[in-house]
């Protein structure tokens, strides 16, 4: 019985999806094969309902490929109810496996699922943070996601970022690992941690999921050994991404923590990372691995198997807003990754995202994702903006 002066939310049926590719600023990548400003790496989801209500979600991967994958979906999506994120998500996931699991399909859901929960939140008028069960914290700690780059340079980075108010960086990918040279890694690593101070957490990532990752078990071992001396705080993606074996051998020995996970899509194909104990951090792209649901119940699967997650954020606004809801509602999860100087995550909300005197974002207590996209600033980066209308 629903109880007096309550009542029931009706359907909102979903009446159309789109997808907008962002071009013009995608910020480098340090891969093997860097990224151009015109490529095409992120895009954005928006879901348009009968009850006058919109959600919009992120996914990390080329813009047209999410065009397709909507195509494919939008049978699936058309008329469903857009206040039951997770049903809906778990229906496109299960009628989509003769096309292969994960890629386009699975990244694209991704962002219809994180548009679906802010949906629903803005229909409850609740944050998805508390949606998703209750919200353990109002602020959280944001680390500075830069490329490496050769000592000098370094130095002069995290400098820069850490005036702007950063107390966390993570530096990653360039020649760090690529380079063969060992003394160079440990320069690098060690201008960083000059720059930050020694109070400032330091973070590092050698991007071993880049294409021809060239070093193994060995180099990441000492690589490893030299992290500790700088009082690093983990070691992110030190081998390549299938490497299962190698991880549990490394997390064994390592004197650092062991972090990767952000290529991994679905929640069943972290289970034998978790029981295996490849990791001591799992990161998953809730922009990549299904969206908000499957990274709940990937979260929620760590913490149980007592590995620490942080979601890997290296994508756009929405992204990050995505990712402070999540950080909210888990008891461990005490950082966000956010990018240095993309546009991608500065310059497409009316009220962009600003640190507090600690390093530290707040999470947004709105309704849904508690942010609100600026169409004249999207409209700098995306071929129709009209798409993210009604």
């Amino acid at each position: 019985m629903t109880p007096a002066g309550t009542r029931a939310l009706a359907p909102m049926r979903i009446r159309k999806v789109a997808a907008l590719p962002l071009v013009g600023e995608s910020p480098k990548g340090g891969w093997s094969a860097e990224i151009r400003p015109e490529d095409s790496i992120h895009a954005l989801v928006a879901v348009h309902t009968d009850g006058g209500i919109s959600g919009y979600g992120s996914v990390f991967t080329n813009g047209p490929l999410v065009q397709a994958g909507l195509r494919v979906l939008e049978p699936l999506l058309l008329g469903e109810n857009a206040l039951e994120p997770e049903r809906v998500a778990e229906k496109l996931h299960q009628n989509t496996f003769w096309m292969g699991r994960g890629g386009t399909l699975t990244h694209t859901i991704s962002g219809v699922d994180i548009a679906l929960w802010d949906i629903l939140g803005k229909a409850t008028g609740m944050p998805v943070g508390r949606l998703l069960g209750g919200t353990y914290r109002s602020h959280v700690t944001a680390y500075c996601s830069l490329l490496m780059e050769e000592p000098a340079r370094m130095r002069d980075v995290v400098a820069t970022y850490r005036s702007r108010g950063f107390r966390a960086f993570k530096i990653g990918w360039g020649p760090f690992g690529r380079a063969d040279d060992v003394r160079l890694d440990e320069a690098i690593v060690a201008a960083a941690r000059e720059a930050a101070g020694p109070e400032a957490k330091l973070f590092v990532d050698a991007g071993a999921s880049d294409a021809f990752w060239p070093q193994g078990f060995k180099w990441a071992k000492r690589t490893a050994d030299m992290l500790r001396a700088h009082e690093v705080g983990w070691f992110e993606e030190p081998l390549r991404p299938d490497a299962i074996d190698e991880y549990a051998e490394l997390r064994r020995c390592s004197p650092v923590p062991i972090a990767g996970g952000e290529v991994l899509t679905r929640r069943q194909t972290f289970l034998p990372w978790l029981s295996r104990g490849a990791l001591d951090i799992v990161q998953p792209d809730v922009t990549k691995v299904g969206g908000i649901s499957e990274q709940r119940r990937i979260a929620w699967m760590a913490y149980d198997f007592g590995v620490k997650y942080v979601g890997h954020g290296w994508n756009t606004a929405l992204g990050l807003a995505a990712d402070l809801q999540m950080a909210s509602a888990f008891p461990e999860t005490d950082l966000v990754e956010f990018i240095g100087g993309s546009a991608y995550v500065d310059d497409l909300l009316d009220a962009p995202f600003a640190l507090d005197r600690e390093g530290r974002l707040a999470i947004p207590d709105r309704p849904g994702l508690g942010v609100t996209l600026n169409p004249d600033r999207v409209a700098r980066y995306t071929p129709d903006v009209s798409l993210l209308d009604p």
